[in-house]
């Protein structure tokens, strides 16, 4: 296999015979040397890039989205950005268009508010490699006849960028991952079968739920956090504490309460949304705010779960 440089790839540089074409790519950022670094991994990537330009040069109406896959880093949410992220999101939504967006924790609220129809692929604070890994991401799902024959190391090596982030991203660019590689590896997610209905349930008692929460924070001041990671099941114990304490928590609450970075904790909720354990909610006091929710099926096959250990004993989960 050839080395892990991105710039070995060369996806949809050509027209092919089965009518495939190039995957077109815009891009827009304040940061000039941003943009600059994006249109080149683009570019080294094979890909065509439309469009580079700032968040101004956004277009004011609608219509089809410039290119196939739209690439905006916007660290700093203001209103007029984020009527032309709604804006954007309405047309991917339409068009089969992929987003890929990068945020602060401080906008990640604003985004996730007004990006509610086209799945945006959302990063937050992320290094360069990561940039080139969800363009991979995002390449990987397009229709085969979209992209030109890869050769088979080319095949492996998308497949490698698809599925192992953190591994990857220590090679690209000589970068050194900012994170321990436990907490950057984007483990595979599967969603699994569903289960058989069974009858409803209750919750514990919000003290109760708190207490596991503590129990498990805990383990970190004693033994390496990183050997405990499980985004999945923290932030479930999270939202079903506020559910019964009737809290709503926002989605940067909740990929605080996951303790793995804010990337990889969205694609974390993006699965267990998709798995209808966890859905989104508007605020109704103001539709520019959304918050996660647990479905009322995730709740109540927590509640049984919790009934199930109450009779094995003192609860700790």
């Amino acid at each position: 296999m050839r080395g892990t440089d991105f710039a070995d790839f060369s996806y949809g540089g050509r027209q092919d015979g089965a009518g495939g074409r190039s995957v077109s790519l815009a891009i827009f950022a304040d940061r000039p040397h941003l943009r600059a670094t994006m249109r080149e991994d683009a570019l080294g990537a094979g890909l065509e890039v439309a469009v580079a330009g700032s968040l101004e040069d956004l277009p004011e109406s609608g219509g089809r989205p410039l290119a196939d896959v739209v690439m905006l880093d916007c660290p700093i949410v203001d209103s007029r950005t984020m009527a032309s992220l709604a804006r954007l999101d309405m047309q991917a939504a339409g068009s089969g268009n992929r987003l890929i967006v990068s945020t602060s924790v401080d906008g990640l609220d604003d985004v996730f508010a007004c990006m509610d129809m086209s799945a945006p692929l959302l990063l937050v604070d992320p290094n360069r490699a990561e940039r080139v890994i969800a363009l991979g991401q995002v390449l990987a799902g397009f229709p085969a006849a979209r992209l030109r024959e890869l050769s088979e190391d080319d095949r492996l090596m998308l497949l490698r960028l698809t599925e192992q982030v953190g591994q990857i991203a220590g090679h690209i660019d000589r970068l050194t991952p900012r994170e321990p590689a436990s907490a950057a590896v984007a483990e595979p997610v599967s969603v699994a079968p569903p289960l058989p209905a069974v009858a409803a349930a209750k919750l514990p008692e919000g003290r109760l739920l708190r207490r596991i929460i503590r129990q498990r924070q805990l383990r970190s001041r004693f033994i390496e956090g990183d050997f405990f990671a499980d985004p999945a099941w923290d932030m479930l114990l999270d939202l079903a504490a506020a559910r019964v304490e009737g809290k709503q928590v926002s989605v940067t609450s909740l990929c605080i309460a996951s303790g793995v970075p804010p990337t990889t904790a969205l694609r974390w909720i993006g699965a267990l949304v998709q798995a209808d354990l966890f859905q989104r909610v508007c605020d109704q006091n103001d539709r520019r705010r959304a918050f996660i929710e647990l479905t009322d099926r995730a709740a109540n096959r927590l509640a049984h779960y919790f009934d199930e250990i109450a009779l094995l004993g003192p609860m700790l989960a």
